[in-house]
């Protein structure tokens, strides 16, 4: 509230969606210099125990045994279908403990399917990105700022014991703290004292469609599978039994019947999430997430194209949106940096 943000109820928080100076300026921010969020709606399920580890390589698709402890791993969490109930970053903080980090409105669904204890309130999550994000915070804690990227580690901060990983939502250099809730309001305060800009919802949502990163409920959820959104490597296909791993199997051997796929609009007025992309005379797909890009000046998204529709990147497709028909290309992801200046 002291920093003026517009607040919005978001996944049973309230949460703000933009700062003053507006969604547009806190996107740029994070690309040119480093901005903070306050993400501590993400859910924190602490599963402990000498059968931690067998109880989470069953219930979760990727294979922990590509990690260690003090590393962390994206990973997905299915129904029978194959179908996406949550993407999650687990945390392994050491032998027997691994925090499991659920989207905001899932957590009571995943304490269900997997059992641990919901420690989200006990803690804030600050998330610091951006190029400068790492200089900028070793001011405040250099422990925190050099933890290598998708690793996790242990610091202290204000008499606290906190927890940092070097993982992020952007598409941007940067790392996650997860604080003590008594020490959470001071830690911010530090952090943006270092001239990290405040950022809110509206542009962590550009920033990751920027960055090609999907999101639940609208490129993961119910009828949606790893496979469908461009996320097989999150299958660990040679660890044995999980959830869902008959369904994804036979989707495999039979190739998905649609993919996810980026645009890039020829204006700049955004795409929206609903509107049908069209290939000639033929519905080929739907856009799953849309908006305005701050650093291409124009509208992108996301969407699911019909794999037998054969379409490449850079193929013209029209997107019809509230009955208006707009000019767009099929782009593979990430939307920026625009990949034809970094190949």
């Amino acid at each position: 509230m002291a920093l003026g943000a517009k607040l919005v109820p978001f996944g049973g928080w309230e949460m703000p969606l933009a700062y003053p100076t507006g969604t547009v300026a806190e996107h740029r921010a994070c690309r040119r210099s480093a901005v903070a969020f306050d993400v501590s709606h993400l859910g924190t399920v602490r599963v402990v125990g000498p059968d931690a580890f067998e109880h989470l390589q069953r219930s979760l698709s990727n294979d922990l045994r590509r990690v260690h402890p003090g590393r962390a791993q994206y990973t997905h969490l299915l129904d029978d279908d194959g179908f996406v109930v949550d993407d999650i970053i687990v945390w392994w903080i050491d032998e027997q403990r691994f925090d499991v980090m659920p989207n905001a409105s899932n957590t009571t669904d995943v304490v269900e399917a997997i059992g641990g204890r919901d420690v989200t309130e006990e803690r804030a999550v600050i998330a610091v990105q951006g190029p400068e994000a790492r200089q900028r915070l070793a001011a405040v804690s250099p422990e925190a700022a050099s933890v290598h990227r998708f690793n996790v580690e242990r610091f202290e901060w204000g008499g606290a014991t906190c927890l940092v990983a070097g993982t992020g939502y952007t598409g941007e250099e940067g790392v996650e703290c997860a604080v003590p809730a008594e020490v959470a309001l001071d830690f911010w305060a530090a952090v943006l004292a270092q001239g990290v800009t405040p950022a809110g919802l509206g542009a962590r949502d550009t920033l990751r469609l920027e960055a090609g990163l999907p999101l639940h409920g609208h490129e993961l959820g119910p009828g949606i599978t790893p496979l469908q959104a461009g996320l097989g490597w999150v299958v660990g296909w040679d660890k044995g039994e999980f959830t869902g791993r008959a369904a994804l199997e036979e989707e495999r051997a039979n190739g998905p019947a649609r993919r996810l796929r980026g645009f890039v609009a020829d204006d700049r007025q955004p795409l929206r999430d609903g509107a049908e992309v069209c290939h000639g005379t033929d519905r080929v797909g739907i856009l799953t997430s849309g908006n305005f890009s701050p650093m291409r000046e124009r509208g992108i998204g996301l969407g699911f194209v019909d794999a037998d529709a054969r379409l490449l990147d850079g193929d013209e497709v029209t997107v019809v949106q509230r009955g208006r028909e707009r000019s767009a290309r099929l782009v593979r992801p990430p939307l920026w940096p625009i990949r034809e200046e970094t190949e």
